[in-house]
């Protein structure tokens, strides 16, 4: 392939997986928060840093992942194999960010179920 097409395929795939990444990161943080405030019992500062934490990790990941994929391996010189090596990239992306909305999300009902537990258990011991 030669080298315009590379460059054609970066230019289009770079930006379309760090939007993709920002979209998904800021709607699961910012909806999180009501996941750390339960998790640390309203302790508002440290479910804040806590949840900077997740979204930092999340973006080191996700961008990493992305980078890692990078490489377009269009054996015809067409635009159609461009397209169709790009939906493939921007496709499984896809489907690698949500999979990993899911875990972050199985960690944030993880860790409110635990906190729960935690609450309750105090309870009892208190009303013993």
């Amino acid at each position: 392939m030669e080298t315009s097409k590379i460059l054609i395929g970066y230019a289009i795939y770079l930006p379309i997986v760090i939007l993709l990444t920002y979209y998904v990161s800021k709607t699961l943080f910012r909806n999180s928060k009501v996941f750390m405030l339960d998790i640390f019992k309203g302790r508002e500062e440290i479910a804040n840093a806590t949840n900077k934490l997740f979204e930092t990790g999340f973006y080191l990941l996700n961008l990493g992942f992305a980078l890692r994929i990078l490489e377009m391996s269009v054996y015809k010189n067409t635009y159609q194999s461009l397209i169709e090596e790009l939906s493939y990239k921007i496709g499984g992306f896809s489907i690698y960010l949500g999979i990993m909305l899911f875990l972050n999300l199985y960690f944030f009902f993880r860790g409110k179920r635990k906190a729960s537990q935690n609450q309750v258990e105090q309870q009892i011991v208190i009303t013993e």
